[in-house]
């Protein structure tokens, strides 16, 4: 259907051009609010009438019959109606919904994607000091990042993965101090030990692994350990390379992969903190005060200055991270787009404003933010809070070890990232429809069980020539249309940042399909009818195979 909407809107700018030199740059078709209404609606009568002078409903009267008379919408509309003050809702024919079935039988897992842009967007996520394991608030931020990279990735763009944390600093130092004392025999509660000490057993399976001289390899570092608990700075670096490769693990159980780890140290080591804040300094956009240097973020929109150098010499934490975005900015990514929880929602005036102090050539909104809100837990009807593991939080582990990776990305995907969410691991494991991920794949698995039983090996690749003529059901157009709909919601997705709206419009998907199914029989005896049926189920396949594809979900063949 994506060959007739473009036919169909050349044709509509080629008359509104008559109407109006450059009107034609407003051809464009809406979804219709209520399905009954028609397939597509127009509005550029209203949008032009008073440019042309005439009435909206006249103008549209004079619209509708110009239309009808072009070649394209004699071939693919069946009316054009006009309603209240000029919408124009046109009703396509049957072999126009067709059209559809055959598009995504040839793109395959291409549907919906569009051509390379040439540019570069680097979405930073996770980016969890390694300081514990990841929670489900980076289980979160790993499930949107994921698929927002997925996206752009459908759009063009070239899609860089990035995960920034500190090496060094105070939650560090806390971590080292608190692996060395469990080395040394001290545990949670003795005598000695430090109450803002990390207090959960993988502390303990740190240091027993110090202890035994351990190997850890994570995906950036690896490390081997002196056994020494006097070695504070080797106790420090096994501790971090342990940690990474703990969160290596809970990334590899989500499929994740990284392109880089980027260091918050390097920063400081290859002088570029230093040099921001000079720039800073010689732009004027500094002064000193009370022993400290304030960056005057005011001048850009924020309620008041900010501390970048405290009066012990010691940079506040914003200041590394205008130096970060700078570095993003040179090294050729001038779209990018930062996945936090709402608690860093303060930090974005003060980088922003950072970035703007700076005149490095940076356009101001740079980057752009995605902030998500914590996750509740809920098992058994109460909530999760604590797991022994961690100490203090339910882990992103815990969660995929109670459900499924599957059941955690598209759950955690479900809801808009801003909105609070309570993930229920009762409903994750249930096989019903209740279960959104659960309906989802089993529309999938429920039509590779129809083309199995057509074919053993359930290949559906001479399906795309069929004659698809005898789809005229309304079951049948109804989810023609929702196939239709998957090019327009990728883009809107990618332009939104808003990963949710793919999981709707599986959920959609498959009620259509299901309803389908239950209307009509697929492997009748007529074999046109059954080769036109099996195009149709083969093209539903294959859109929710790529759109689980872009949640990193999989889609199983049998359930």
């Amino acid at each position: 259907m994506l060959s007739v909407k473009e036919e169909l809107l050349a044709a509509l700018a080629a008359e509104l051009e008559k109407l109006a030199p450059g009107a034609g740059a407003r051809a464009a078709f809406e979804n219709p609010k209520v399905a009954a209404h028609g397939d597509w609606a127009c509005t550029a009568a209203m949008q032009l009438a008073r440019a042309v002078r005439q009435n909206p409903r006249a103008l549209g009267e004079r619209l509708q019959a110009a239309l009808m008379a072009t070649p394209a919408y004699q071939r693919w509309v069946d009316a054009i109606e006009i309603a209240g003050p000029g919408f124009l809702n046109l009703r396509l024919k049957p072999a126009a919904r067709q059209q559809v079935v055959r598009e995504v039988l040839a793109a395959k897992e291409r549907f919906g994607w569009q051509a390379d842009r040439g540019e570069r967007i680097l979405v930073e996520f996770v980016s969890a000091n390694p300081t514990g394991p990841l929670h489900v608030g980076h289980g979160r931020q790993a499930a949107l990042g994921d698929a927002i990279c997925n996206l752009y990735a459908t759009q063009g763009w070239q899609v860089h993965r990035e995960f920034y944390y500190n090496d060094a600093g105070v939650q560090i130092d806390t971590l080292t101090k608190s692996t060395q004392l469990r080395a040394q025999g001290l545990k949670p509660g003795d005598p000695g030990w430090p109450e803002a000490a990390y207090n959960g057993d993988y502390i303990q399976d740190i240091a027993d692994a110090f202890l035994a001289r351990a190997t850890v390899k994570a995906d950036d570092r690896a490390f081997t350990a002196s056994g020494d608990v006097g070695d504070y700075d080797n106790v420090r670096q096994f501790a971090v390379a342990y940690l990474r490769n703990e969160q290596d693990k809970d990334l590899q159980a989500f499929q994740l992969k990284f392109d880089e780890y980027y260091l918050e140290s390097s920063l400081y080591a290859n002088g570029h903190v230093e040099a921001t804040v000079q720039r800073l300094v010689a732009n004027g956009k500094t002064y000193e005060k009370d022993g400290a240097l304030w960056l005057r973020t005011t001048d850009y929109g924020d309620d008041k200055d900010r501390v970048m150098r405290k009066s012990d010499g010691g940079y506040t934490y914003f200041v590394p991270d205008v130096a970060y975005h700078i570095q993003k900015w040179q090294r050729g990514f001038h779209k990018v787009v930062n996945i936090q929880g709402t608690d860093h929602h303060g930090t974005i005036a003060r980088v922003r404003a950072g970035l703007q102090a700076a005149d490095v050539g940076i356009p101001q909104g740079y980057p752009d933010y995605v902030l998500h809100t914590m996750v509740r837990v809920v098992r058994g009807g109460e909530e999760v809070k604590i797991s022994k593991r961690a100490g203090s939080y339910v882990t992103l582990r815990d969660l995929i070890e109670w459900t499924s990776k599957d059941a955690v990305r598209f759950f955690l995907l479900s809801r808009k990232p801003d909105t609070e969410y309570t993930f229920d691991v009762d409903l994750a494991v249930a096989q019903n429809n209740d279960n959104p991920v659960y309906y989802v794949q089993y529309a999938h698995a429920r039509i590779c069980s129809v083309l199995r039983a057509w074919r053993e090996d359930g290949d559906a690749s001479e399906l795309a020539h069929a004659d698809l003529s005898p789809l005229t059901s309304e079951q049948a157009q109804a989810l023609m249309l929702q196939l239709a709909k998957y090019p327009e919601m990728l883009g809107a997705a990618a332009s939104d940042n808003a990963p949710h709206d793919v999981t709707f419009y599986l959920r959609e998907l498959a009620a259509s399909y299901h309803s389908y199914y239950d209307a009509e029989r697929i492997l009748v005896d007529d074999e046109t009818v059954r080769r036109a049926r099996l195009a149709l189920v083969a093209a539903t396949r294959q859109v929710l195979d790529n759109g689980l594809a872009v949640l990193g979900v999989s889609a199983p063949q049998r359930m």
